[in-house]
């Protein structure tokens, strides 16, 4: 069953109007025809709406409501992935599968050892390519709501804003054991805002630790071995998966 976005605004009753990227990809690509069920969220609440197209218009795709299924498919915890830049295609690998496991927003930041320097047009062309790969896999995994792609970030304005939340990591390669990450995710409840930060692939600097740790941002292991930056954050997502849905 493909799954699709509406406004809110568009959700009436038992009619559902879909629009915009939505209404070309179901008119043009699929070519769906009248009596085809398919799914709706409306990007805000944990629902997903089941309905029947109905008609296709001009601009308008008009679906018949035929049952609303309370969702339940979004984390109990708000994970802000802070993910300094990496090289090449890494950021759409990590913003597709972390958008899968839940991830609630994603901060580009630009750190000290990324490679990688966005600014200007050429940043502001990358966030809104990485928003359409965040709605993409929203739509894939079913997630009632489309997480957010922030503007590109300096490290420096990241840990202040990062520093308002419930909770806030920094993994790091040189933390002491990993009894202390254990104890943090076990002692995270519904509700609470995490970020998380992961560094590029030369990690972060001392003078970027220390930073962090000035703002109360703890630095955790993530374990025994040296991960990719590619592979850090869905590391720490799979964690939070089990903690809240399997334990």
């Amino acid at each position: 069953m493909h799954h699709f976005f509406a406004e809110p605004s568009d959700i009436r009753d038992r009619d559902i109007l879909i629009r915009g990227q939505d209404f070309l990809h179901i008119r043009d690509v699929l070519r769906m025809r009248p009596g085809e069920v398919i799914s709706v969220s409306d990007g805000v609440t944990d629902r997903e709406y089941r309905c029947h197209i109905e008609r296709i218009g001009e601009d308008t795709v008009c679906c018949r409501l035929d049952f609303i299924k309370e969702a339940g498919v979004e984390l109990p915890v708000q994970v802000s992935l802070y993910q300094c830049l990496p090289k090449g295609d890494k950021m759409e690998l990590i913003l597709q599968k972390a958008v899968e496991l839940g991830v609630h927003e994603v901060i580009p930041v630009r750190s000290a050892r990324s490679v990688v320097k966005l600014s200007g047009d050429k940043a502001e062309a990358k966030v809104s390519r990485w928003e359409r790969i965040a709605e993409a896999a929203a739509k894939q995994s079913r997630r009632s709501q489309v997480p957010a792609v922030r503007e590109v970030t300096d490290f420096s304005e990241a840990v202040r804003q990062a520093a308002l939340m419930d909770c806030a990591l920094i993994p790091y390669e040189l933390s002491d054991g990993f009894s202390q990450t254990r104890e943090v995710i076990g002692g995270l409840k519904e509700g609470e805002r995490i970020a998380v930060f992961i560094g590029p692939e030369g990690g972060f600097s001392e003078a970027e630790i220390q930073e962090a740790a000035e703002h109360g941002i703890k630095p955790v292991s993530l374990g025994k071995r040296i991960l990719r930056t590619e592979t850090a954050a869905l590391v720490f997502l799979s964690w939070l998966v089990w903690r809240f849905e399997f334990s």
